[in-house]
């Protein structure tokens, strides 16, 4: 019998790739979404559908969890805030940041791990080239499988997996590539549902991401910027 892991699946490109190197290992497939009031709530909860339904996952839940919107301080929750523009070259924090959004994702993911018996939590997180979020460096992971082992019963064990935490985003298009994903049934823009604006943190990374790898994201864009 194979062990079952529970994926964090946004519907975004890293998350994607994250569900596809999880499969390759042996794992059964569960997968988890959350709406937090996000702009592109709706298109992400497509997205996912749309993922699940390719790689036939039975097991799916999907949670709202519209305290995060309510708390605000985010440019993907609150109207009143801007998606700033693009910067790959940004110090700090920017707006995007949802804070502690990967706890809370965390904590309800191993509720559901526990009742299933999942043996671990796959999430789509990146260090090196990603947002510069708190939340999605490896040390914060690893304290979290120690709060896991400290708050759940005592047979259960879950481990943290983050294939692609330490990978480029072009290294990560080059794996979703080798693994055949459907790029194509993924979301990654902050700002819109219609058509990747092209402009966001989110829709660079990716963009750079098919560039330095060399291949076309099938993606429509509003606009399409040739990055380094």
């Amino acid at each position: 019998m194979k062990d079952r892991a529970v994926v964090l699946l946004s519907g975004g490109m890293d998350s994607l790739v994250t569900l596809a190197l999880v499969r390759e290992q042996g794992y059964e497939l569960a997968a988890l979404h959350l709406n937090y009031g996000q702009r592109t709530e709706q298109r992400e909860l497509q997205a996912f559908h749309d993922i699940c339904d390719h790689y036939a996952i039975e097991h799916r839940l999907v949670v709202d969890v519209g305290h995060l919107s309510a708390i605000g301080a985010s440019s993907l929750t609150d109207p009143a805030m801007e998606v700033e523009p693009a910067n790959l070259n940004r110090q700090g924090i920017p707006t995007s940041y949802v804070p502690f959004r990967n706890a809370n994702i965390l904590a309800i993911a191993t509720s559901w791990a526990e009742v299933l018996k999942a043996r671990a939590i796959a999430i789509g997180a990146v260090e090196e080239d990603s947002s510069g979020y708190p939340d999605c460096r490896e040390e914060f992971f690893r304290a979290f499988e120690r709060v896991i082992a400290l708050g759940t019963k005592p047979d259960t064990q879950i481990s943290i997996l983050t294939p692609v935490i330490h990978l480029r985003k072009d290294e990560i298009v080059r794996q979703g590539l080798r693994l055949g994903v459907p790029f194509d049934l993924s979301w990654s823009c902050y700002k819109r549902n219609d058509i990747a604006c092209g402009e966001c943190d989110s829709c660079a990374l990716r963009l750079r991401g098919f560039q330095r790898a060399g291949a076309v994201d099938p993606l429509p864009y509003a606009i399409m910027p040739t990055y380094a």
